[in-house]
């Protein structure tokens, strides 16, 4: 069977490629597992040096693959340049680690132990389609300074950058089936390397529904999972803010990647004294943003991944909305930017859009804020506008949720773990904590008695 890959901005196809089978899922878990002992075996110096030849590839072609994304996936040319940057960053980083996941030694009674982190074996790693380079490399970046192998699962409508960093990773020096990049459907590749004797964990980012069904189908093995889902983070702008600078960032929170952001503010809460005030800045700031060709060095939003998901974005849109946008007609799956008030009770506060729709939310004060921005399953980002420093510091330490921000919308840093509490997901991406997902810590105890 093949697969087609389409271009979102404009509907044509891009490439057919084979699609990969439960067959080729374990022909590439095998080859995973003969790599593993001598990649595991690699002086660390070696293992890093081929990372660090890894990152000096993307950089070299950040370009070509910068294009790539932008035509598989409809992202703006300029924010792909920027992701591709980042990738390499990761790869320079984990580089830069291999040396320095350190165990311990402890003194006992009657000796000395000492604890070694050692690689896991196979890992599957499954990747969605909204930033499809930029999370793989979170993934791979931390599993291969580790020791492990790897089989990346790229997501079906978006599998071309992948391809492609396989094969700059063997020019690199990477050694073949340390890196196995499958294509195929989730309900057979992802499906078969949950349930795969020989992988001994699962990194998936995606839906919270999808996370749930990977961590049921891992847990008949005891497999390790890291699981990055969902969100519904909240964006709260108090009274005291700079609301002209929060207002001009708050689209691009939410309308970055076309609202196809796990990390999307899409709960803009305001307090009720400045709410009218605020409205007025965000809708002229929502105004400006430049929807249009990916292709576009001035484009900032592009079109949504696919028809079908154009339909569940236009479903939380009920009755007339508080802004919405303009969008390109013709060929492509677009969607304008839109703000709707809302309750948080209402569908759009509730659920993940994952559309360029943010619900704007009225509060009374500070413990209002936080009930509201809690008020959900998940818990994966938000930000806190405020010239308070020890409002912000409650408000921070109050809030449920993995990342949170203080008068910025940034939420991702190579050096920095990245990940939710509550439904949003377990463990930690990036950072030197991403580590600890990748290995396991065994101890070694001395007897010094004679």
């Amino acid at each position: 069977m093949t697969l087609t890959v389409v271009n979102p901005a404009t509907e044509e196809p891009i490439v057919a490629l084979a699609q990969a089978g439960e067959a080729e899922t374990d022909e590439a878990v095998a080859r995973a597992k003969a790599a593993f002992p001598a990649w595991r075996d690699l002086a660390p110096q070696d293992r890093a040096g081929r990372l660090r030849a890894l990152a000096e590839l993307v950089e070299e072609h950040l370009e070509e693959l910068a294009r790539i994304e932008s035509e598989n996936v409809g992202k703006p040319i300029a924010g792909a340049r920027g992701e591709v940057g980042m990738v390499a960053q990761v790869f320079h980083y984990y580089a830069g680690a291999v040396d320095k996941h350190l165990g311990e030694t402890i003194p006992a009674a009657g000796g000395v132990a000492a604890t070694f982190r050692e690689a896991l074996g196979v890992v599957g790693l499954i990747v969605p389609w909204n930033f499809p380079l930029n999370i793989a490399s979170w993934k791979l970046g931390p599993a291969l300074a580790c020791g492990n192998t790897v089989v990346l699962k790229p997501a079906e409508l978006t599998p071309l950058s992948a391809l492609r960093l396989a094969e700059l990773a063997l020019e690199a020096g990477i050694p073949e089936g340390v890196l196995n990049v499958v294509v195929g459907p989730g309900s057979v590749v992802g499906q078969r390397l949950v349930e795969h004797p020989d992988v001994a964990k699962i990194a998936f980012t995606g839906s919270t529904e999808v996370g749930r069904q990977v961590m049921r189908g891992a847990a008949a093995q005891i497999k390790r999972v890291t699981l990055e889902l969902g969100g519904k983070s909240a964006n709260v702008i108090f009274e005291d803010a700079d609301l002209e600078r929060a207002a001009g960032a708050a689209p691009y929170a939410v309308f970055d990647n076309a609202g196809q952001d796990c990390c999307a503010r899409s709960r803009i809460l305001v307090q009720s004294s400045v709410y009218d005030r605020f409205v007025e800045l965000l809708v002229e700031a929502t105004r400006r943003v430049k929807v249009g060709d990916p292709a576009e060095e001035i484009t900032e939003m592009g079109p949504l991944i696919s028809s079908a998901h154009r339909e569940t974005v236009s479903s939380f849109i009920e009755g007339e909305p508080l802004f919405r946008g303009e969008a390109p007609g013709g060929p492509g799956y677009w969607f304008p930017c839109t703000l709707v008030e809302a309750t948080n009770d209402d569908r759009v506060a509730r659920e993940e859009v994952f559309g360029p729709v943010a619900a704007v939310i009225p509060f009374s004060d500070e413990a209002e804020a936080i009930g509201i921005a809690n008020d959900t399953p998940y818990g994966l980002s938000g930000s806190i506008w405020t010239r308070d420093g020890a409002r912000a510091l409650r408000v921070s330490r109050a809030l449920e949720t993995g990342v949170i921000s203080v008068n910025s919308n940034s939420s991702v840093r190579v050096q920095t773990p990245f990940g939710g509490f509550k439904q949003s997901g377990l463990g930690r991406e990036l950072g030197m904590q991403a580590l600890d997902g990748y290995s396991e810590v065994k101890t070694v105890f001395f007897s010094t008695e004679s």
